[in-house]
């Protein structure tokens, strides 16, 4: 197995095959909508999304589109509006929104208490090891790295993504 996973990465689509978190594809969220506004595919409009009706996982992925875009705030506009502030997934783009516009300590709490939620959250265990690699902290990054192998993450894209910065010291924006 320790040959193939290196074969899979050099071959493009396959990469991240066994991914847990690929990245997004654009949406009409990031290619219509401005600010903190969420394409509705129902009205076919930008809408705010604490105005809308909008379910949880169209606010999820719109949170992940816009953080993946560069849009740091309007992403952190969209989880604002959703009603489960304690999700897991929530508590993670929180934490990724934060590391990514410098707030590494407020960020550690977040991925924190992600991982209280749902200790098998290994995309909140990979972003806070990515933090951790942008800090020079290397022992805790390979720490959370050890700790996604141990919960089956072995060849995930959380796994994977962690071992590269952990190797380069470049960290990913998805």
């Amino acid at each position: 197995m320790r040959i193939l996973i290196p074969f899979l990465m050099a071959i493009p689509g396959v990469a991240f095959a066994a991914s847990d978190d690929p990245p997004p594809k654009p949406t009409n969220t990031t290619k219509s909508c401005e600010g903190v506004k969420v394409w509705d595919p129902a009205t076919q409009q930008c809408v705010t999304p604490k105005d809308a009706s909008l379910d949880s996982d169209i606010l999820y992925d719109a949170a992940r589109e816009l953080a993946y875009a560069g849009r740091f705030d309007d992403a952190q506009g969209v989880l604002a509006a959703m009603a489960d502030q304690a999700d897991d997934r929530v508590l993670t783009y929180w934490g990724f929104t934060h590391r990514k516009l410098g707030n590494l300590e407020l960020a550690n709490v977040f991925y924190e208490q992600a991982i209280a939620q749902n200790p098998d959250n290994i995309l909140a265990r990979s972003y806070m090891g990515q933090g951790f690699v942008e800090e020079g902290r290397m022992d805790d990054a390979i720490a959370q790295w050890h700790e996604i192998k141990d919960r089956d993450g072995t060849g995930s894209w959380a796994e994977a993504s962690l071992r590269e910065a952990i190797r380069t010291g470049t960290t990913y924006s998805y």
